[in-house]
């Protein structure tokens, strides 16, 4: 608690320790356990500032890498100022591989509870050249090993299931182990993978069990992922394909499922979405209502029945972030019990100081929408009862 104000932070990232692989991992799996490998091939230094300019003199970090394939595509200039960065987080970075470093760090700024999402492992699980079985394997390690984590503080840390979307048959499978080991939400890719979108016709038994279940679906991009990814067959650079995939694929996963009518036939699935802001919302809904649907339902009739804003007061919400312009009308616009706060800790495209910076919207926002967007609307989002 922060200033009389509880606050549940929904998007916060674990940073697995290389050792959770060889532990977690199936033996005949323990092959594909990632390990640190040196950034590219070797080279002569001349070599080097031909292709690097002014970065060739400063070091490159270890990438994580399987069978000497790196686990993202990053582009080396902008993994050499990722690595600048860390160098300067390297305290915030080391407390997330521990329980007790989250919890220290969430006394600190004032969070009670908060939703762990993956790092590495949404790129080992997401990744269209692997086949299911070794997607599958990496998932269902991770989710083990993040199980074992939150139970240092289950009311406190709550891990949602990495599920892989490779096989869409064994999805539903892998959801029931996870209600099974009793996780109540699930984090998945905006993403196409191996060529589906999320309301591909072979996810629909899937969709049915997450409704089934009242499972919260949380959707998060992640920059530099093996898969489709927006703005990365447009932009060799981290600058431009970072901007583009949070909001961007935010913006297409929203569509997909009320285009492919998931929300249609789930009335009570409930859908996060996370580190996309929140400013291009009301402009897109009043596309997709006053546009496409005013003129194109019939194109999609029995699969899109509403306005698709009403879709989205029914069933979504959206992650804000602090800082962005116009906030309090976005507030305004889309209702503060549709909106939740995030703080990507540690990740290092956002500051440490994001819950100083959301206290510091309160005479913005007023207390009332900001205590519902720090814990109310979050608690309806996780399908936990806030009055507890």
């Amino acid at each position: 608690m922060r200033d009389g104000f509880r606050i549940m932070d929904v998007d916060r990232h674990v940073m697995e320790p290389i050792s959770l692989w060889p532990a977690y991992l199936p033996a005949r799996m323990k092959e594909y356990a990632p390990r640190l490998a040196p950034f590219g091939s070797p080279e002569t230094l001349t070599e080097r500032i031909h292709r690097l300019g002014e970065y060739a003199l400063l070091p490159t970090p270890p990438i994580l890498s399987v069978a000497g394939e790196p686990i993202m595509r990053v582009p080396e200039a902008g993994y050499i100022e990722l690595g600048l960065v860390a160098a300067r987080r390297r305290e915030n970075l080391a407390a997330a591989e521990t329980p007790r470093g989250h919890l220290a760090e969430m006394d600190a700024t004032g969070v009670d509870v908060a939703v762990l999402l993956p790092t590495y492992a949404s790129f080992l699980v997401h990744d269209d050249a692997i086949d299911a079985e070794r997607s599958r394997a990496y998932a269902h390690a991770y989710n083990r090993w993040l199980n074992d984590f939150c139970s240092n503080a289950p009311t406190r840390l709550l891990g949602p299931a990495l599920l892989s979307r490779h096989d869409p048959e064994a999805m539903v499978d892998d959801l029931e182990q996870a209600v099974r080991d009793g996780q109540r939400s699930v984090i998945l890719r905006p993403n196409p993978v191996q060529g589906r979108t999320l309301s591909a016709p072979a996810h629909a038994r899937f969709w049915a069990a997450c409704e089934h279940h009242a499972i919260t679906v949380l959707l998060h991009e992640g920059t530099h992922a093996r898969v489709s990814a927006a703005g990365a067959d447009r932009f060799e650079t981290r600058f431009g394909q970072h901007a583009c995939s949070h909001p961007m694929e935010a913006m297409m996963a929203l569509l997909s499922l009320l285009e492919g009518g998931v929300l249609e036939a789930h009335p009570t699935l409930r859908v996060g979405l996370l580190e996309a802001g929140c400013g291009f919302l009301p402009y897109w809904l009043w596309r997709l209502d006053h546009v496409e649907y005013s003129q194109m339902r019939g194109e999609v009739r029995g699969r899109v029945r509403l306005p698709p804003s009403e879709y989205f007061q029914r069933q979504c919400w959206i992650a804000l972030e602090p800082n962005e312009p116009m906030l309090d009308r976005v507030v305004t616009e889309i209702g503060a019990a549709r909106m939740v706060f995030g703080t990507d800790f540690p990740h290092l495209d956002h500051g440490p100081g994001m819950v100083g910076d959301m206290m510091a919207q309160q005479g913005a926002l007023g207390a009332e929408a900001l205590r519902t967007i720090l814990w109310e609307s979050a608690c309806n989002l996780m399908g936990i009862d806030g009055r507890a």
